[in-house]
């Protein structure tokens, strides 16, 4: 494929597989990557409730050094095969700005790359996994009056990531920004308000960060598209904004889920 890959998770993942690092990087040698970035879900901010039934949705803290210090002994082992970057994703969650950004004042000088994202929604009774399944998500949606007003907040929260002062090891790139679609076809939202989307577009180009093109959506059976779809990716490629292919693997033989589905026009870049 001779591509690189900026959203990969890792054996951290307590929602993913136990599959090694190793199992990871042979499998992207395999498939031709020229580099990768492993994106664990980072730990979740001081005094948040993992709103999940599992409490899985991310690493615990006290795992964090050994994970960075993995991956720096991985990057020496193949250092002749093949670029391998330390990374996270980052959750952006509304009212934990203070806390995420001393998070990534203590660790983002060990990190090379990183994902902003948003999963989790403060609601009327509190915050819930957007993506976490479809039930929860229309747990949400019951507290909306339209499926319209649930995209709205999903966007103004994308937005709010965008702008957020996270200080100087903020994250370059916002993940998969349309990921509130992840249920669209039990859930459909038949009147997109595409305004909305093309303002978080434009905020994200004038802040100069990254976009992660994401292909698992298009093996999510009730997605069945890339995170964002191509209009989102056409009006992203107007405004230049670099995209950062994502195959967002759970497991090793999910890397490079989608790269087929991508706009084949899209010139996918290396993370800055």
């Amino acid at each position: 494929m001779n591509i690189y890959d900026g959203h990969i998770h890792t054996p951290y993942c307590p929602h993913g597989t136990k599959d090694s690092f190793h199992l990871y990087i042979d499998r992207a040698i395999n498939l031709g990557y020229k580099g990768l970035t492993f994106t664990e879900h980072a730990p979740l901010p001081d005094g948040f409730e993992d709103p999940t039934p599992d409490k899985d949705s991310s690493m615990q803290l006290e795992e964090l050094e050994n994970y960075i210090e993995q991956i720096n002994q991985l990057k020496k082992e193949y250092r002749k095969d093949i670029l391998i970057q330390t990374g996270l994703e980052i959750d952006y969650i509304d009212g934990f700005e203070n806390e995420t950004a001393s998070f990534l004042n203590r660790y983002g000088p060990y990190l090379d790359d990183s994902i902003l994202s948003v999963h989790f929604l403060k609601a009327k009774t509190g915050y819930y996994c957007m993506d976490y399944s479809p039930d929860m998500f229309g747990k949400i949606l019951r507290e909306f009056d339209s499926i319209q007003d649930l995209y709205s907040l999903y966007y103004n929260t994308v937005k709010k990531s965008v702008l957020a002062e996270l200080g100087a090891y903020k994250p370059k790139r916002i993940g998969h920004i349309s990921l509130v679609m992840k249920f669209q076809k039990k859930y459909p939202n038949v009147d997109i308000d595409k305004n909305e989307i093309l303002e978080t577009i434009d905020l994200i180009a004038k802040q100069k960060l990254q976009l992660d093109y994401n292909g698992s959506g298009v093996n999510k059976p009730l997605c069945r598209e890339p995170y964002p779809p191509e209009w989102i990716i056409s009006e992203a490629l107007k405004r230049n904004i670099p995209l950062i292919y994502g195959s967002d693997a759970h497991r090793a033989g999910e890397l490079g889920q989608g790269f087929g589905k991508l706009k084949e026009e899209a010139p996918l870049m290396q993370p800055m």
